[in-house]
């Protein structure tokens, strides 16, 4: 069983691999292989154990993980232990089998990154692969869910690697029983509470017997899914860099697709945006309703003159009233209002330095009026922000006065009566708001 056929297209860091080590009998012989197998490459193995908290058994897995560890050191494979202990416990409404999912994927993110180890091997073979394809499909998901697991998955450096996808359940018990390993029995694998276990307890068996080569055909159908997921994220791409740029999606133009092409382009976008995915009730409303404003993710998504954008959920705060001298080139951080002013030296429009070393800051009271050009007449702030197109979330940050003169607004900029003549060395201003 080749436990590390991925060596032959990801190179591991620094001479070390990972495995995620439970104990349990796939995970035992994916350590047990993979150690046989470093021996030859020069690798050291790094089993990575996560005690999650929930089983009163807990404690004498790790202890059993330890021992054999210890052993395999002992008998000159280059293996070693690290393990995590969880904390906390599921949310209102979560469940406990999402709570460990998240905390054990969290954690052995961390303890590879904190190991310089950019490879890790899972254990999951042909069965756990036709098994996940056909709780997704109960749960009604799309082509990205019934893709299954993928042999390879790349996550903020760390490459996620099932090298046993294609092997059966029957072929790791073989293994198991030759080399005579030892592995731990998960109590709760036979808890009916959970979907996975009811699947393999009560459906698996009658469907392995009506169909013998049910395990074989739904691996092989999340193949397929696979290939078809690529397909889709590959035309959103082509979509996305003709339809999206700084300034959001445009909406109109996406609206021109084909309802199947405009939803795939949409829902890759915000998952861009927000890092979750979209709920297909919130992707047939973006596409069919005529509002501005949705929430979504941690943050909300608005449509503003034809241009979807989303915004994180947290309000750029509302600082108090202070002076600020600004009459040299840099930056100027202003934590009170999350944001900083930036300034440089500029052979366009700019403000004198004399003027800028002498400023107030301010939220905005009312009755400020802005002037856009010198041909041009004052407008109110809310007039001026709709004709230059400025949407109500780049209209926050403080206002900028010299005495009773504006200077500065977030989204508009300087105002054209503080303007320097051509003879004056000038400065430029932008607001930028904290990420």
């Amino acid at each position: 069983m080749a436990a590390l056929a991925t060596l032959n297209r990801v190179n591991p860091s620094a001479g070390k691999i990972a495995v995620a080590y439970s104990g349990g009998r796939d995970s035992t012989a994916l350590l047990h292989a993979t150690a046989v197998q470093a021996v030859q490459a020069g690798l050291q193995v790094l089993a990575l154990h996560i005690h999650h908290g929930l089983s009163v058994h807990a404690d004498e897995w790790l202890a059993h993980c330890e021992a054999q560890c210890a052993a395999l050191a002992a008998s000159g494979f280059p293996v070693s232990l690290e393990f995590r202990r969880l904390s906390g416990a599921p949310r209102a409404a979560e469940s406990v089998e999402a709570w460990a999912r998240a905390g054990r994927h969290a954690a052995l993110h961390e303890m590879c990154a904190a190991a310089g180890i950019d490879l890790l091997l899972l254990a999951q073979h042909r069965r756990d692969q036709a098994e996940t394809l056909l709780l997704q499909a109960l749960r009604g998901a799309g082509v990205a869910g019934l893709a299954g697991m993928p042999a390879q998955q790349w996550r903020e450096g760390v490459c996620w690697a099932r090298p046993w996808l294609t092997q059966t359940r029957e072929a790791i018990e073989a293994y198991v029983a030759l080399h005579r390993l030892k592995f731990v029995e998960d109590d709760s694998n036979s808890d009916p509470r959970f979907a996975r276990n009811r699947l393999r307890m009560q459906v698996w068996p009658a469907l392995n017997g009506a169909f013998g080569h049910a395990e074989a055909g739904l691996a092989l159908a999340a193949g397929w899914a696979q290939q078809a997921l690529a397909l889709q994220q590959e035309m959103a791409a082509a979509d996305l860099a003709v339809l999206s740029n700084e300034t959001g999606l445009d909406m109109p133009a996406l609206r021109e697709l084909s309802i199947a092409r405009a939803s795939n382009a949409l829902r890759a976008w915000v998952h861009a945006q927000g890092g979750q995915a979209a709920p297909a009730s919130l992707i047939e409303r973006l596409l069919t309703e005529p509002g501005s404003s949705w929430p979504c993710a941690s943050g909300s998504l608005h449509l503003y003159r034809g241009r979807l954008q989303w915004r994180a959920a947290s309000l750029a705060p509302i600082g108090p009233s202070q002076s600020v001298n600004l009459g040299s080139p840099g930056l100027y951080p202003q934590p009170a209002w999350g944001g900083q002013w930036q300034v440089e030296m500029t052979h366009g429009l700019g403000v004198s330095a004399r003027l800028l070393t002498s400023l107030q800051q301010r939220q905005r009271s009312g009755g400020e009026q802005f002037q856009r050009g010198a041909r041009t007449v004052p407008r109110s702030l809310k007039k001026a922000w709709q004709e230059a197109g400025v949407p109500a979330w780049e209209r926050e940050g403080p206002l900028l006065f010299h005495g009773e003169q504006l200077v500065f607004v977030p989204g508009l900029g300087l105002d054209a009566r503080v303007l320097a003549s051509s003879g004056e060395s000038r400065l430029s201003l932008t607001w930028t708001r904290n990420p």
